[in-house]
């Protein structure tokens, strides 16, 4: 299997960033973001989407996170595009139906070559600790318009916050796994009818 790595730094006057990826990995991790709650599901997604992640962060928490937590998309995003490269005899599309209890979350992700979000999530309450759950919809947005995929998040049922998050991580890792697998039917090909994505 070719080295499916990519290595992307962001650095602006908000934030400095430094993501490694590895989409053929074992689901291994390590962050330093400055921001636990988001950590705890970016390991979610490293862990169901079988992707080796370090991660490096350092913003303007003192302000708040959302530059970081947008700044983190982007870049994990970008990462992701860099790592996949052509695109070539990948599965392209991944989907993931994730329940936790009494909550159930839906994922589907096509890397089309087209960013797009459709984000249908409303949380219980609006912050999980001091975390503000209005930066997940930031998160994807930064990743789809650098991964340039089409990505569907809804969550289906879920009366705890926490829960409700966690569903939607697992499945959005567990959709990427399925997405960027190697079709062994698919090699040498490129999974569109018009040759390129």
């Amino acid at each position: 299997m070719n080295n499916r790595t990519a290595t992307v730094n962001r650095d602006t006057l908000e934030t400095q960033i430094s993501v490694t990826v590895n989409l053929d990995g074992t689901g291994k991790t390590n962050f330093s973001t400055g921001i636990p709650f988001l950590e705890h599901m970016l390991e979610q997604v490293a862990r169901h989407g079988m992707l080796d992640l370090d991660i490096k962060a350092k913003g303007d928490l003192h302000i708040d996170a959302h530059h970081t937590v947008e700044d983190l998309g982007i870049t994990f995003g970008k990462a992701v595009t860099d790592a996949l490269g052509d695109r070539i005899g990948i599965y392209r599309y991944g989907h993931a139906y994730i329940p936790l209890d009494e909550a159930l979350s839906r994922v589907v992700i096509d890397f089309s070559g087209r960013p797009g979000l459709t984000y249908d999530v409303d949380f219980p309450r609006a912050r999980i600790g001091d975390f503000d759950v209005d930066l997940f919809r930031e998160f994807f947005q930064g990743f789809v318009n650098q991964a340039n995929a089409t990505l569907h998040i809804d969550n289906l049922k879920g009366v705890n916050a926490h829960h409700v998050a966690e569903t939607i991580f697992k499945a959005f890792g567990r959709a990427l796994r399925f997405s960027l697998e190697k079709d062994a039917r698919m090699e040498g090909i490129t999974p569109s009818t018009k040759g390129c994505l």
